[in-house]
């Protein structure tokens, strides 16, 4: 398996899940199961059934965190002589030179992206705009409704 991207952040985020995951919820599950269990017959135990199904979903959770913490690069983009360009990890202000609307964004890798916390992936189209632009440049983004240009008003390494 190739490496996976992360920032320092990002890696921090994905441990803690992981050992929210182990200490937390398998506990709790298999309290779950055992309360299920003591209640007679499984075959049509509903709690059963469903903590079994919890359990499944976090198991698999567990395996792909410990994965991706196993394979990831984590990537510090304030140790990288990058002279004020974007990079992975950098947070970028843009503005919308359509609307005006300005929005800040950490580009961050696929594992780690949250358009809600507005850290957006590497590989999407915005980010691979911006990557190795620097504040004062303007890019083309190709967006569903047509193409659309931005100003980097600011490129920082938090």
């Amino acid at each position: 398996m190739s490496a996976i991207p992360l920032t320092a952040r990002g890696a921090e985020r994905l441990q803690a899940e992981l050992h929210r995951l182990k200490t937390v919820e398998r506990p709790d599950i298999i309290n779950a199961i055992s309360e299920a269990r003591a209640q007679g017959d499984l075959s049509e135990n509903a709690e059963y059934d469903a903590a079994r199904e919890r359990q499944a979903f976090v198991e698999g959770r567990i395996k792909e965190l410990e994965g991706t913490l196993s394979n990831a690069q984590i990537i510090d983009p304030s140790a990288l002589d990058v002279d004020g360009k974007a990079v992975f990890g950098a947070t970028v202000e843009i503005e919308d030179l359509d609307s005006g609307e300005r929005v800040t964004y950490q580009i961050v890798g696929d594992v780690e992206a949250d358009i809600r916390a507005n850290l957006i992936s590497v590989s999407s189209p915005v980010a691979r705009a911006l990557i190795g632009k620097s504040e004062g440049d303007v890019v083309s983004v190709r967006a569903p409704a047509g193409i659309r240009e931005f100003e980097v008003l600011n490129v920082s390494y938090l």
